[in-house]
């Protein structure tokens, strides 16, 4: 199985911040939802492992627990 990374990949994890807030910038509440699941969609095919998107889904629920 393979493992979530939960260590940043990114070489400016600030600019990648400031991308995410920037897409969603003038967006309703509702086409921001809508945003958000597409990107999620676009980036777990992205990763193509389905224990791996197990992982951060359950990782990001317990966060909201």
């Amino acid at each position: 199985m393979t493992a979530l990374i939960t260590a940043s990949q990114l070489a400016d994890p600030d600019a990648a911040y400031v991308a995410l807030v920037d897409a969603r910038r003038g967006l309703s509440e509702q086409a921001a939802a809508a945003f958000d699941a597409r990107l999620a969609l676009i980036l777990a095919n992205h990763v193509g492992d389905i224990e791996v998107l197990r992982q951060a889904i359950a990782m990001a629920r317990e966060q909201n627990e």
